[in-house]
């Protein structure tokens, strides 16, 4: 089966390229005039076009909600899921490419003079417009005119929540203007009329897009995915309204688990599961070939010679970790059959490396690497973990080597040869946002979580939770049940370093934890002595309840002296200068003026 590579190409004259005939993204040829008459008569037309929307969304140059492994082997460095991590609380680096997302993380961003990437771009918004102002003139059957206008929808609304969420209010805009349309110097459009445009579009994309293509295509989007799209954009709405006191929130909530639901109930889909629970997880994100996956509603994928990706070459290469924030998040398995968090664990222990892993939740080893799995996964014995300074080329700026997207045959491919898949929705993300939504709505029942985040935890070998559990007391303070804690708990573990957890924390209006200091493994000055494993580690320490830790940022612009988050000002992007200053009716964001 042919494969669909996003890849980004050169623009016609008025900003949009079209593919050829071809399945392929790759094979392309250009057209004159949009507006020609030899064009929009075909079903063909409709799906060239819109091979072209495919295609522009991955243009990770400019959009940054189609990712995955981004579209090309350089951009898998700094535009990838991995590298977006570094806006969160699981990830910190010293990678000179993911300066701009530490910055973010850190409260150091400043107002841009121009348009970033992924951020206040707006051409692929056209794009879709112009589908919408002609693709009625096919002479094909409703229906099938329909399928391709879903995806069309599905895509404007994909676009529009990652607007929403990066900077709030923003220009609506839903017809093809031209350089001289006055809707160019309007003022932005309140974000909750934004959002009831993207439910509008999202709810036609349910409606219109079929629930497989002939052929069965997977490589296009789906009723499906549009479902699993529209829980993650109302659980998104819904939290935020909540949390940030925007006012009516219940309807998103009831909108997300309806949607959630709907997937849930079609018998289409189920978690990847062979019985293995300590690779079953993994194996998800180390595919060559996602296609077939009984989890997978959509995903990336990537052809060779030249056209692939880069992501397993730079994890072993680049000086990032995972933080100890986040390992800490990972539960324990007690002797009595349940789970519990770290402190409350009789059988936690950091004493040793090795001790991080024991009796641990087995995500934990399929996402970071446990030293005694080397052999098995890196076809290496050197000994792991390795910190900054150690000069070894694998390097880790908190010593917790993150290994989720890492595989050592695609690795062997080399530049811009590796393939694996990306999955972009996958049926894990809809249990967690089904879960979620009814937890936060307050009608969450033991079936409702047997269905979902236990469903997740039977994969991973993991007890299953209740509706009371008790209190971790690191969140004690953070005013919401220990449901939700634990709920919130499985979707950081399950969802890591997928573009998910700067998001979460932001609908979850939960910025201050980016303000923490940032630690790594355990350190103790013993172990730093000459002649010592961690001689010729150059970081810092510092001491936690009579135990000391790397100290990722100490002395940088990124220290915890220096990590602010604004609570008027951090939950929303800054407008470049350059485009107020061309629409005087735009407005910066509080803030930032």
């Amino acid at each position: 089966m042919k494969k669909i590579m996003l890849k980004i190409v050169g623009f016609l004259f008025i900003g949009f390229v079209i593919m050829s005939c071809n399945d392929s993204f790759l094979q392309r040829e250009p057209i004159d005039d949009l507006t020609d008459n030899n064009f929009w008569k075909t079903a063909n037309d409709l799906k060239v076009y819109n091979n072209g929307i495919y295609n522009a969304a991955g243009d990770n140059g400019t959009n940054l909600f189609f990712v995955g492994h981004a579209n090309s082997a350089w951009n898998s460095s700094y535009l990838s899921t991995m590298a977006l991590e570094n806006l969160s609380d699981n990830s910190a680096s010293f990678v000179s490419n993911h300066a701009s997302y530490v910055k973010v993380g850190a409260g150091q961003e400043t107002v841009p003079d121009n348009a970033t990437v992924g951020g206040w771009q707006w051409s692929f918004v056209r794009r879709c417009n112009v589908f919408f102002e002609n693709y009625e003139r096919a002479d094909i059957s409703e229906s099938v005119r329909n399928n391709y206008a879903g995806e069309v929808y599905f895509f404007r609304a994909w676009f529009y929540l990652d607007k929403v969420q990066n900077y709030g209010d923003v220009p609506l805009v839903t017809t093809a203007l031209n350089g001289d349309s006055e809707e160019l110097f309007e003022a932005q459009t309140p974000r909750k009329d934004v959002m009831a445009q993207v439910l509008s579009d999202i709810n036609k994309a349910v409606e219109y897009l079929p629930e497989s293509w002939d052929g069965n295509h997977p490589d296009r989007v789906t009723k499906y995915t549009a479902l699993a799209l529209k829980s993650r954009i109302c659980l998104y709405e819904g939290t935020y309204n909540k949390y940030h006191n925007l006012g009516e929130y219940q309807s998103w909530l009831n909108e997300a688990a309806d949607a959630a639901q709907r997937v849930m109930e079609s018998g289409k889909y189920t978690l990847y599961n062979t019985g293995n629970p300590e690779m079953d997880y993994r194996t998800l994100f180390t595919s060559p070939d996602l296609h077939g996956n009984s989890e997978i509603l959509f995903s990336r994928t990537y052809i060779t010679p030249g056209l692939g990706h880069r992501v397993s070459g730079y994890i072993i290469s680049q000086a990032s970790g995972v933080t100890k924030d986040f390992v800490d998040d990972f539960l324990c398995i007690e002797p009595d059959g349940t789970a519990k968090p770290i402190a409350l664990s009789s059988v936690y222990n950091e004493d040793t490396y090795d001790g991080y892993f024991d009796n641990r939740d087995p995500r934990l080893s399929q996402t970071i690497l446990d030293p005694r799995k080397e052999k098995e996964l890196l076809n290496t014995a050197k000994g792991f973990p390795f910190l900054n300074g150690m000069g070894v080329s694998w390097e880790s700026s908190t010593g917790f080597h993150f290994i989720k997207h890492y595989e050592y045959q695609d690795d062997l491919r080399g530049y811009g040869n590796e393939i694996n898949d990306y999955p972009m929705f996958r049926y894990a993300e809809v249990l967690l946002n089904y879960a979620e939504a009814k937890a936060e709505l307050g009608t969450i029942s033991q079936d409702d979580l047997d269905k979902s985040i236990n469903d997740l935890r039977d994969r991973a070998a993991m007890p299953h939770l209740d509706l009371s559990p008790p209190m971790d007391p690191k969140y004690a303070s953070e005013e919401i049940s220990s449901l939700l804690v634990e709920i919130r708990r499985e979707r950081r573990v399950e969802l890591s370093y997928e573009q998910f957890r700067y998001q979460d924390l932001m609908r979850w209006k939960k910025g201050h934890y980016l303000k923490n200091r940032v630690l790594g493994m355990r350190l103790e000055d013993a172990d730093r002595a000459v002649g010592a494993r961690y001689e010729k580690a150059n970081v810092s320490t510092f001491e936690v309840d009579g135990k000391k830790y790397v100290d990722v940022y100490a002395g940088t612009d990124y220290a915890v002296d220096k990590r602010v988050f604004d609570e008027r000002k951090h939950y929303r992007r800054p407008v470049p200068v350059n485009v107020l200053a061309k629409n005087p009716n735009l407005v910066q964001n509080p803030g930032w003026e």
